[in-house]
């Protein structure tokens, strides 16, 4: 028997899902703190609202989780069975806003990192991606 979610449980459970202070951002900001580094959180005033911002070193992070993003992992490329239209649209928009995003923050001189979930995982891998990123 196939379990497919109603749509009210769907809403629910997709309700669940936060925007903010994430298992995987928080994974990231401890690991960044941990090497020294120093940011401020969630700029109003840069496009996209990075998740981690290095204001004198015009660099931000965004920590993109792989669903949500449409990341080539198998976190990434699953999708609902119920629905479907409506969250290939959705997916897609969400797609096509980072592209945007990160091409606004290069026309005002920013560089951008996106940590993918399936990325944020504590240990070595990780701290080399974000030293080669913000020291370079």
């Amino acid at each position: 028997m196939v379990d497919t979610l109603t749509p009210e449980r769907r809403s629910a459970q997709m309700a669940r899902v936060r925007s903010k202070n994430s298992r995987p951002e928080m994974v990231v900001r401890r690991a960044l703190h941990a090497l020294g580094y120093r940011y401020r959180l969630h700029r109003k005033d840069l496009p996209g609202r990075p998740d981690i911002v290095f204001g004198p070193r015009k660099k931000v992070i965004f920590v993109h989780g792989c669903f949500w993003h449409r990341h080539t992992c198998k976190l990434g490329d699953r999708m609902p069975k119920s629905n479907l239209a409506f969250w290939t649209e959705k997916l897609q928009r969400n797609a096509e806003r980072d592209r945007d995003v990160a091409e606004k923050l290069q026309a005002i001189g920013w560089s951008s990192l996106v940590v993918w979930e399936c990325e944020a995982r504590p240990g070595p891998a990780l701290d080399a991606k974000l030293k080669d990123f913000l020291d370079n």
